[in-house]
């Protein structure tokens, strides 16, 4: 209603009681201003096309109604055109969500903690492809599941050595669980065993059909937002695939850097040219920024 006040967003991301220091989201639901549900409505044909302008215009008022965000999001990340109509989207869901569960299953057949409802947090397979036999690494493994991970592992090399891709995916995958196991901890979202599974579920696909990039840090904060507001576990995968697509720079690597240490280091030519100075000032301090960047994407 216009001329209502604002209403703050943080009652829709419940945060847990003891974590008493996190910030207020600066975001407010403006009436009149924020897209609503009501207006997002209002912005297809009958036929299901999007006028794309008009919504563009409105969140950049106001923002995105968190009731609504998830869907919106399918359209501003590309996964949907706004000419397409409610027929086609449903047609393109549909083999998507087909298409994510194969790929699941495939994954499920190698290694079958996936889709389980559990996740890993320490290495099932040595580098050369053998199973970790190491009781104290074993013990750090997510919910008890230790000894039939090991198990799985001597299953799949009875036919014979496993494939480098294989090996190299099976490593990415308790790196996942460590970094799920931090990401957005002071949600109550995340206090469900089987969200922190859906996310580990999904980064372990995208690994696994992405093998350029795999896993790298970071990539658990990127998935979380789908997981959070769409509750199909398909439909979150595509919308953080989307975002990969834009994304994906950053986190390949090279022999010799990964992909926002090449962004970094245009940063600093630049610097040196606009402002000699400070250029000068960080490559004397380089030792230190590298430190605090790292120690900055661990948080």
């Amino acid at each position: 209603m216009w001329g209502a006040p604002a209403e703050p967003a943080d009652s829709y991301y419940e945060v847990r009681p003891e974590c008493t220091d996190v910030p207020k989201t600066r975001f407010k639901i403006k009436p009149g201003k924020t897209l609503s549900a009501r207006k997002w409505q209002a912005a297809f044909t009958p036929e299901g096309q999007l006028d794309i302008g008009k919504t563009l215009s409105r969140i950049h008022r106001g923002g995105i109604h968190p009731s609504i965000r998830g869907e919106v999001w399918e359209f501003l990340l590309g996964c949907y055109e706004p000419k397409s109509t409610f027929d086609e989207r449903e047609e393109i869901r549909q083999r998507r969500r087909l298409q994510y569960s194969a790929w699941k299953e495939e994954c499920h057949q190698i290694f079958p903690v996936v889709g389980s409802g559990k996740f890993i947090t320490a290495p099932v397979v040595t580098e050369d492809g053998q199973p970790i036999q190491d009781p104290l690494v074993l013990q750090e493994t997510n919910s008890g599941i230790s000894a039939s991970s090991s198990k799985m592992v001597k299953e799949l090399l009875s036919h014979g050595p496993l494939d480098k891709k294989v090996i190299q995916w099976m490593l990415t995958l308790h790196q996942i669980g460590l970094d799920v196991i931090r990401t957005d901890r002071t949600l109550v979202f995340y206090e469900k065993q089987e969200n922190l599974s859906k996310l580990w579920d999904i980064l372990a696909v995208y690994a696994w059909v992405d093998r350029d990039v795999g896993y790298c840090q970071g990539m658990s904060d990127l998935c979380s937002p789908m997981i959070i507001l769409l509750e199909n576990e398909a439909d979150a995968f595509w919308c953080f695939e989307r975002l990969m697509r834009r994304l994906r720079g950053n986190f390949r690597c090279t022999e010799s850097s990964v992909g926002v240490e090449t962004q970094l280091s245009n940063l600093a030519s630049i610097t040196q040219v606009i402002d000699p100075k400070l250029h000068q000032h960080l490559e004397r301090n380089k030792k230190l920024c590298f430190i605090v960047h790292r120690d900055t994407g661990r948080r």
